[in-house]
């Protein structure tokens, strides 16, 4: 029996590795597939009904395969990799259904494994099996794979009753991980990874019964067999299954379960600030509970814990950044207080009357104050980059503004009032090649794209854990270790230093020496969780998605009368800034809260773009990858009807 991933044989408890169990299992797990090999055709092959369809009404174009990994055999399965990066983990062939060969004809590329839940053996295997896909290992770059929402097929129960100790067994199929993580909790979508950050191990449960599903209590009863469709295998034709279903991900946010106004809630305010999964929420929960006290100095255990909680936290920033090392990252209150770090500890080393601060007109409040006072503190001068009428930054104007007075550019990577994604890559280059140090601000960016800081090559990132399904109160300043090092603390007290007589104080190195006094631990914590979740979401999946949600948004807001999209650039993130004639935004606003619609109407902290773009203010939808189709039709008829309403009957 195959042994290729984390979950030892041991841990398996009463497994039985019978070749005709596992052929009959895998034919009728796979065979329940639309389109796979030996399922009928539009049909599933457990229940003879129509497949559970994908929950979007307005499916997103079908997720192209990637071809196969390099060095694998022609016809061989493996798992899609997100944006066609195929991992290395080529397995049998499968020629029609699959037989009793051996697990690794499972076509998974992870080493699927049957377990076997029930106390004694029993000749109806179905009642107490369940296929487990592992989640990945602790370490394992989450970007070599996919973590598509699995869809459940119900089979029609023979009716056998259960004993006691079955029910038991099978109600709460556990996950099984080398920790043993506890069971999923009641009502969580089967097929989500669980067991987050132990490498756990998700678990669909074969379970008999004689009730019919209830979809509408959100959970999969324990009186149908559940089969859970696997990962897509290269070579398949994806427009058989789902693409990316954020309804299965929404159910993970309780927020996102209640009504406002009698109404679901459409939360469509993301850039302000996204909504936090059960997994932060637990996390922190959990902190308080068992480990809750203050870092690094004392001997107990509870400081012990802490202490791992909050230098592991750092560490999963570092990963989440590609920073080089952990050294580089530095706690703070958010992208706020981070630029002002820089502004107040580099500019007041570094700045001079006479220097040049360099921004864009796309730039949030937050990054353009710091440097106004650092240039009239200092005497130096504020140079901003044109952008044309779409709300893109003007390359060729940028390089002409940098000289030889230049001293440092600070840009944003997203907009937060119109969406645009700039060339912040191009742009650290250019500023390089002039000798002149960079600020990339990220708040906008790291919940919708992959950031590597390495590779982006920045001297200093920041970002806010709350735009990041993160808590609020925590926030983030990457810098290279050795720039952090050479400036002087911005802030002085505990926790930062490493001796104080009266006469003289030395200092830690980064990043301690930025982070004086008790910082705040539960919320790093917190981060880091949100970190883990948005890991094993993919955020290959997320671009994915929200690209696909702009691309529909932006059609449906362009069929509603009098509406103007402000900001158009070629390449946005998650934004749909509008106005529309004769309705104010402040109107537009409260009239979609009415129908449980959440935006925001106003300026966006970010006048200076908006008014180049002839605005003072817009209504702003921004997105996040639980974010539906539904949501956006929900939106467009809203203010179709606002419309209607507001114009004569003729027109």
């Amino acid at each position: 029996m195959s042994t290729n991933n984390p979950l030892s044989d041991s841990a398996l408890g009463n497994f039985v590795p019978d070749a005709a169990v596992i052929a009959k299992l895998a034919n009728e797990f796979f065979g329940a597939i639309p389109g796979h090999p030996g399922a009928p055709s539009g049909a599933s092959a457990l229940s003879g009904q129509p497949p559970v369809p994908s929950v979007a009404s307005s499916p997103s174009p079908a997720v192209a395969a990637p071809p196969p990994a390099p060095g694998a055999p022609a016809g061989s399965l493996a798992t899609v990799a997100p944006l066609g990066v195929s991992p290395q983990v080529p397995v049998s062939p499968v020629g029609g259904l699959l037989g009793p060969e051996s697990l690794a004809s499972l076509p998974t590329g992870l080493g699927a494994k049957i377990l076997d839940f029930r106390s004694t053996p029993d000749p109806e295997p179905e009642s107490g099996y369940a296929f487990a896909i592992p989640n990945l290992p602790v370490g394992t770059d989450s970007r070599a794979y996919s973590f598509f929402p699995l869809t459940p097929v119900f089979q029609e129960s023979k009716g056998e009753s259960l004993t006691e100790s079955e029910e038991k067994t099978e109600s709460n199929s556990p996950v099984l991980t080398p920790t043993q993580a506890p069971p999923t909790p009641e009502g969580a979508p089967i097929g989500v990874p669980a067991g987050a950050g132990t490498g756990g191990f998700p678990v669909f449960p074969l379970i008999r019964g004689t009730e019919k599903p209830s979809p509408e209590k959100g959970s999969l009863p324990d009186s149908f067999d559940a089969y859970a469709f696997p990962p897509f295998a290269v070579g398949e034709d994806t427009s058989r299954h789902p693409s990316f279903d954020p309804n299965w991900f929404k159910r993970d946010f309780p927020i996102l379960q209640q009504r406002v106004n009698g109404r679901p809630l459409v939360w469509l305010d993301n850039a302000a600030t996204t909504q936090k999964p059960q997994a932060v929420i637990d996390r922190l929960d959990y902190f308080y509970s068992n480990e809750n006290s203050n870092v690094h100095r004392a001997a107990h255990t509870l400081a012990a814990r802490a202490t791992d909680a909050y230098e592991g936290a750092r560490e999963k920033v570092r990963r989440f950044l590609g920073a080089s090392s952990a050294r580089e990252i530095v706690f703070v209150r958010g992208a706020t207080e981070a630029i002002n770090l820089v502004a107040k500890a580099w500019g007041g080393q570094n700045v001079k009357e006479g220097d040049e601060i360099v921004v864009t007109y796309l730039e949030h409040h937050a990054n353009i104050v710091p440097w106004q006072q650092l240039a009239a503190g200092k005497g130096a001068k504020l140079k901003v980059v044109p952008v044309d009428d779409r709300g893109q930054v003007r390359l060729d104007e940028y390089e002409k503004l940098l000289g030889p007075r230049t001293r440092i550019v600070s840009i944003a990577q997203v907009s937060n009032a119109l969406g645009t994604v700039v060339p912040v890559k191009q742009m650290v280059d250019i500023a390089h090649r002039h000798g002149i140090t960079v600020l990339v601000d990220g708040a906008q960016a790291v919940s919708h794209m992959r950031v590597n800081v390495a590779e982006l090559d920045s001297d200093f990132y920041v970002f806010s854990g709350h735009k990041v399904f993160g808590p609020t109160g925590i926030g983030v300043l990457h810098g290279k270790e050795a720039l952090l090092n050479s400036l002087q603390p911005w802030q002085g007290g505990g926790n930062m230093i490493a001796d104080v007589t009266f006469d003289k104080t030395l200092y830690q190195q980064a990043p301690a020496r930025f982070e004086a006094g008790t910082g705040n631990i539960a919320d790093a914590v917190g981060l880091g969780a949100a970190l883990d979740y948005l890991d094993r979401v993919g955020l290959e999946n997320v671009a994915r998605h929200e690209h696909d949600l702009l691309v529909y948004g932006t059609k449906l807001l362009k069929e509603v009368p009098g509406l103007r999209l402000i900001g158009t650039a070629a390449e946005k993130a998650g934004v749909l800034s509008f106005v529309i004639d004769g309705i104010s935004n402040e109107e537009v606003g409260k009239a979609l809260d009415r129908e449980g619609i959440a935006v925001r109407s106003g300026h966006h902290c970010a006048q200076p773009i908006l008014r180049r773009l002839g605005v003072e203010g817009t209504v702003r939808a921004s997105l996040a990858f639980y974010n539906t189709f539904e949501d956006l039709e929900a939106l467009g008829s809203a203010l179709c009807r606002l419309v209607a309403t507001r114009v004569p009957s003729s027109r």
